[in-house]
């Protein structure tokens, strides 16, 4: 995400703060793990109305930020669109193998339970 495109700024841990347990309990949650695979298989920027989830609009909100405040993933506002962009390189620098464990795995789950749940 480009500064110079963004109206207003959100508050995003730098890379050297972001802790494993932080990561660990935001990716714990069936909706934020499912957010987080579905961005995954992006590989882009996406709106937080991309996401077709079981939930309120308010609970949405927590779990995104839930996601930012850990380090999970980026937001930023292009006009009135709240983009949201997974943190793969920082991710990946800090854990290597984690987030793509962590990915296979709630995907052999999906398969292994034929629908994905989230509560």
């Amino acid at each position: 995400m480009t500064t110079a495109t963004r109206t207003r700024a959100l508050d995003h841990p730098a890379r050297e703060e972001i802790r494993l347990e932080g990561v660990l309990h935001a990716l714990s949650d069936a909706v934020r793990l499912r957010i987080v695979s579905d961005m995954a298989r992006e590989d882009a920027e996406v709106s937080c109305s991309f996401f077709d989830l079981p939930v309120t609009k308010s609970t949405k909100t927590h779990h995104f930020r839930v996601l930012r405040e850990s380090g999970v993933i980026q937001q930023g506002y292009q006009g009135t669109a709240k983009l949201n962009a997974l943190r793969r390189d920082d991710l990946d620098a800090l854990f290597p193998g984690l987030l793509d464990s962590v990915l296979a795995s709630a995907d052999a789950q999906t398969a292994r339970l034929g629908a994905r749940t989230v509560s």
